[in-house]
């Protein structure tokens, strides 16, 4: 009985720790994607902001994703315009990135805790020997999935329906002062748009990958259900 009601909460474990595993490793990605840096620097900052298109834009996606990756305190980029350089943020945006960079370090560590326990929990069933176990481990990333789907599903809609306020929202519940919103270059190469655009890459590429592993898994235990009925 004991060992019923363990296995229970453990599959239960794994099926809430799905959705954090994906969106995690789908935020981690956008972090460090040099590709949704430049989509979003050309596509938006440079068309809002014409003089960005004089800066190295690729040094300073290089920049930011070494910093986050880094122990530094405070983000220290130069630019160079007209032979003269000069630092990229004001002291203000480089205490609004250190904030960012904890949030950044929380999900690296949301993303190891989840990912360790998913794989050792997937371990323990496909090597247990007993199809059964198998069957658990299937019906635990059908519930998964499908609770990582309806939550993007969700933040999806969200964005779409009131990007802004959502926005505004995230920011007074992580940020205890108002740096987010200083007036510099921040503001200029990561625009509200850059933002709506990472937002739905993230909830597609949690998704996405919730919907192949839904798929694969619900089509294994139809194949099983199937050769029990014959």
């Amino acid at each position: 009985m004991k060992t019923k009601i363990a296995g229970t909460i453990a599959q239960w474990l794994f099926i809430l720790c799905l959705p954090f595993l994906l969106f995690t490793a789908s935020l981690g990605w956008a972090v460090n994607s040099h590709w949704l840096y430049n989509y979003g620097f050309q596509k938006y900052s440079v068309v809002q902001t014409p003089e960005l298109a004089e800066f190295d834009l690729e040094k300073i996606a290089d920049g930011l994703i070494g910093y986050f990756n880094s122990d530094e305190e405070y983000v220290s980029i130069t630019v160079t315009v007209d032979g003269q350089s000069f630092p990229l943020f004001t002291t203000e945006e480089t205490i609004h990135f250190k904030d960012v960079k904890g949030l950044i370090r929380l999900d690296y560590w949301v993303l190891g805790g989840t990912l360790l326990y998913v794989l050792a929990y997937a371990a323990v069933c496909l090597f247990w020997r007993r199809k059964k176990y198998w069957q658990q481990l299937a019906w635990a990333l059908v519930g998964g999935s499908g609770l990582t789907r309806a939550l993007m599903l969700a933040l999806g809609l969200g964005a779409l329906l009131s990007f802004n306020e959502l926005f505004w929202q995230f920011h007074r519940l992580f940020f205890s002062h108002e740096f987010w919103y200083a007036e510099g270059y921040m503001l200029k190469l990561f625009t509200d748009e850059f933002f709506y655009d990472a937002v739905l890459f993230c909830a597609l590429g949690s998704g996405g990958p919730a919907l192949i592993l839904g798929g694969l898994s619900g089509g294994y235990l139809l194949s099983t259900r199937k050769r029990l009925i014959a």
